[in-house]
């Protein structure tokens, strides 16, 4: 038995049994990768899967538990060579982060290019999705760190370390009617309008809806995208008032007017989420350091190691934090 085979075998089960889509992931031919697949079920003395003629059906009893324990010591491997690797204080890889685009777009810049600085040799890929997908990559393995935001739960499905605390703006054209009253509008007057926000927002559960239900209010939400840029974008042609994260805006955005949201849509706070029971590069950990000065890179350490409880500090206001990064 090898690692190798074992590594084969789980990516049959990954690719609902397709033998081609299989090789294709782990770079075999698709003979070579059903040679090894009957070498281990000879060596195990049991079949994996169920055969339909040449075609695998479904897998055995048996072979969820082998695939099951296969993916537990192709991680502990992983491990092992990630570990080397920072014992060796190796300085090439690559660092694969899902995330938003408001986050991709407007916070991560400064500290990847902070990253790249010091690990030139490191290639950054961005794997754009929602919170929830971006937890789901995680989880499956296909990212090394989630760097999402909630309304203030803790997120689940990994370590959640928080990065910083940001609100949401009210966003109009300059020259709009809520321009015009020189205020900040309440919620009662928003809901009045159609409002331009995430995908997130139309979600029962999501802060937003909250927030108008326990005023006793509906929004209404007459275009929601994940793109923060698209946002401002059909604010400026008139689809409605926006409503989006203060990081987004800049000086750029001289032609819109925007005030903090009303206090009953409640702040945010970006989390980067680091999986458990998987040893990161050095290079990952120097990351989250970067997007949280205020966290102790030992003290992160040292809980992804499970030798210490985490017990973060309170997160920054994003206000404070990109001043502390200017300065």
């Amino acid at each position: 038995m090898t690692l190798t085979q074992l590594r084969y075998l789980v990516a049959i089960a990954d690719a609902e049994f397709n033998i081609t889509v299989a090789a294709q992931r782990v770079h075999a031919t698709q003979p070579g990768l059903s040679k090894q697949l009957k070498q281990l079920e000879d060596e195990l003395g049991f079949l994996l899967f169920v055969r339909r003629g040449r075609s695998l059906e479904s897998v055995t009893p048996a072979g969820a538990e082998v695939i099951e324990r296969a993916r537990i010591v192709l991680a502990e491997a992983n491990n092992i060579r990630t570990f080397a690797a920072n014992q060796r204080r190796e300085a090439h890889g690559q660092l694969i982060l899902a995330t938003t685009h408001t986050q991709s777009r407007f916070v991560l810049p400064p500290a990847v290019a902070q990253i790249k600085q010091a690990y030139p040799q490191v290639s950054v890929h961005l794997q754009h999705a929602g919170e929830r997908d971006a937890l789901d990559l995680l989880g499956q393995g296909d990212a090394d760190m989630a760097v999402i935001s909630t309304s203030g739960d803790t997120p689940q499905g990994g370590l959640a370390i928080p990065l910083y605390r940001w609100r949401r703006l009210v966003v109009v054209p300059r020259d709009h009617a809520l321009d015009q009253q020189r205020r900040a509008p309440d919620l009662a007057t928003l809901a009045a309008y159609p409002l331009v926000s995430y995908e997130s927002s139309t979600r029962p559960g999501s802060s937003l809806q909250r927030a108008f239900a326990e005023s006793g209010l509906e929004p209404h939400i007459a275009m929601t995208a994940l793109d923060a840029d698209l946002i401002k974008t059909y604010v400026r042609a008139g689809m409605g008032v926006g409503l989006l994260a203060e990081m987004a805006i800049n000086a750029s955005d001289g032609d819109l007017r925007a005030w903090v949201a009303p206090a009953e849509i409640k702040e945010c706070i970006a989390w980067a989420v680091l999986p458990r029971e998987r040893v990161l590069r050095d290079y990952a950990l120097d990351l989250v350091h970067a997007l949280a000065p205020q966290v102790d890179k030992r003290d992160l350490r040292r809980v992804m190691d499970g030798n210490q409880d985490a017990d973060w500090p309170l997160p920054p206001t994003w206000e404070s934090l990109t001043q502390t990064i200017t300065n």
